[in-house]
């Protein structure tokens, strides 16, 4: 049976080794869970923090494992598992770091086949917000991008306006989360580390249609990859055909992870940390319209052969 996974990230000061400790308080009763927590520094603080009874904590000290302390994230995450074998396992990267690359390790060879990555939980302090130094920063981008769920904390602490604009900015995110949420003193839910399950799925559409317009969408399971290639050849088509009125989308190639938009006739395509799963959304004019099966069709295409074959409906 595969370990359940949970990412807890933020930036620095944002209260994620508060949020683990409330979420380890009401954890169900004498359910062994662990923690693996990763300093920055050489002296692992949170470590010693978060250590309580019945919930085992590994330390990844000295680097970040985004990305130099990948291997020794690896060897880490197999001892406890093998060692504790806990019905949880909650991560808290650094601060200062890209969790991108965390995930990259859970699904990698392996591991893969031993845990299931569930929620990635980013808490945010609304105060940083529309502060420029921090929404300059890659980092901090990144863990947005990467959240499922996004937590508003030290909500107590921030203006009626800050708030609000956390709201819109949430409403207006893309791929939307799959719940945005204000809390205080980092009280989560327990239930949001499972809400909406990213395991494996098939792709599914759906559509909104106006007088104007119509639009459909797509998922595919994060387990499928694009070919980059053919992704780029079907977006420069698609702005090419005045049918086509907007489309965007975020799409694994490989390892790396794409965010391509069409917008006024220009594809641009950019990394992203976003790691869910892949999707496309396609805005139509309703007359003289498409036909969506085509496009289904055009969109399975750009998988990579050898996952496109065994893709199913």
């Amino acid at each position: 049976m595969k370990t359940p996974v949970n990412l807890i990230t933020g930036f620095l000061g944002v209260g994620k080794t508060t949020a683990i400790l409330d979420l380890l308080a009401r954890r169900p009763a004498h359910a062994p869970w662990a923690v693996l927590v990763n300093e920055f520094g050489q002296v692992g603080i949170d470590g010693a923090t978060l250590t309580q009874d019945g919930v085992a904590v590994r330390e990844v000290p000295g680097g970040c494992i985004c990305c130099s302390a990948q291997l020794p994230l690896r060897v880490t995450l197999t001892r406890l598992l093998r060692e504790v074998r806990p019905q949880r396992l909650l991560i808290e990267p650094t601060g200062i770091g890209h969790p991108a690359g965390v995930i990259d390790v859970l699904r990698s060879e392996g591991l893969a086949n031993a845990v299931q990555l569930r929620n990635v939980i980013c808490l945010v302090d609304p105060r940083q917000l529309s502060d420029a130094r921090y929404a300059g920063l890659d980092t901090y981008r990144d863990q947005l991008s990467l959240a499922d769920v996004l937590v508003a904390n030290k909500s107590d602490l921030a203006s009626a306006e800050q708030m609000q604009a956390f709201r819109d900015f949430a409403a207006n995110y893309y791929p939307p989360k799959r719940l945005v949420a204000t809390v205080r003193h980092g009280q989560l839910e327990p239930a949001w580390l499972d809400i909406a399950s990213s395991g494996v799925y098939a792709p599914t559409g759906h559509a909104h249609d106006t007088n104007q317009f119509a639009a459909r969408g797509w998922t595919f399971a994060p387990e499928q990859a694009f070919d980059l290639a053919k992704l780029r050849a079907l977006f420069e088509s698609w702005a090419a055909d005045t049918r086509i009125a907007r489309a965007k989308g975020v799409f694994r190639l490989g390892r790396d992870w794409r965010l391509v938009n069409l917008a006024q006739g220009q594809v641009t395509l950019e990394p992203i940390a976003y790691r869910s799963d892949s999707r496309v959304d396609v805005i139509a004019h309703a007359d003289p319209g498409v036909d969506w099966r085509e496009l289904e069709h055009r969109v399975r295409g750009a998988l990579q052969p050898s996952i496109a074959a065994g893709a199913g409906a």
